[in-house]
């Protein structure tokens, strides 16, 4: 499929080489004859394919993202394909420095302030029912973290949820909301944000699903970048408090991604099982 895709672009290839920390799509990096590097992405599924694609229509010349030089729609055997450009730099880690952070923070502000164009064809609205959207992936997940956690631990986490919820203050939105918004999607050149990557679970909705992530694995690493951050996107609008709203969110993220793990197999992703089911323990216990 692989070469059946090259030749569909009609790329001309010297070397190709898979990219890491894909925990969903195939992707390849490509580095043409003329040295130019290029990536080939094969979604997961077609309904990924298309929220990809449609994410880049949304997004282009309003937030830096990679560009999208050509698409296949599939067939039988394949979701689809996109060829994307290269964002130079690597992917952002909490040994960036504030000034990073601050630039982080404008990014994500500026996707949060695309509203839902009047015709969406397959990411879909949830923000009119986000409540209810939030509940049933939780209820989704909880099906397949029932046979993770024992018993008492596994009521004691559906009872934490529905304590949790019924605090939370009003949704903010609806926004483009990025649904996987953390460092591995986030591409720094030296002391450059070059943008953001990786559009497959993209919807609108409330904006303070998409902190949660960015918060566990970079911002929590250090004060100063969690001030900056919270100062460039606060330069582009309004920031919810995220004191009173991350809690549940990490507690739902910890619970969710237990399911996602029995979902897309225990042993394949048992490092970060692990992790989720100390976070979510730290929670309960």
């Amino acid at each position: 499929m692989l070469d059946r895709i090259i030749q569909q672009f009609g790329l001309q290839v010297q070397s190709i080489n898979g990219v890491e920390d894909s925990h969903s799509s195939t992707i390849y990096k490509c580095t043409l004859s003329t040295s130019e590097n290029v990536f080939l992405k094969f979604p997961f599924s077609k309904l990924k394919y298309q929220r990809e694609f449609e994410a880049y229509e949304i997004l282009k010349g309003r937030v830096s993202v990679p560009e999208m030089l050509d698409y296949w729609s599939g067939d039988e055997e394949c979701h689809g394909a996109l060829l994307l450009s290269e964002l130079k730099g690597k992917t952002l880690t909490p040994a960036a420095t504030p000034k990073i952070a601050y630039q982080v923070g404008v990014l994500q502000a500026e996707m949060h302030s695309i509203s839902p164009p009047a015709v969406l064809t397959t990411i879909t609205n949830e923000f009119p029912n986000w409540s209810d959207f939030v509940k049933d992936q939780f209820y989704s997940f909880a099906e397949d973290v029932k046979a993770i956690l024992d018993e008492k631990l596994y009521e004691k986490a559906i009872n934490k949820f529905e304590n949790m919820r019924q605090h939370l203050p009003s949704p903010d939105g609806p926004s483009f909301v990025h649904m996987d918004f953390r460092p591995a999607n986030i591409i720094v050149d030296h002391d450059q944000v070059s943008g953001i990557i990786d559009f497959e679970s993209v919807r609108f909705g409330s904006t303070d699903i998409d902190f949660t992530k960015l918060y566990r694995d970079f911002l929590s690493c250090d004060v100063n970048l969690y001030h900056a951050y919270q100062e460039g996107y606060k330069s582009i609008r309004p920031l919810i408090d995220l004191e009173n709203v991350l809690p549940f969110c990490q507690f739902t993220d910890a619970f969710n991604s237990i399911g996602w793990c029995k979902r897309r197999g225990i042993e394949k992703n048992a490092l970060f099982l692990e992790e989720n089911l100390v976070r979510l323990k730290n929670w309960l216990l």
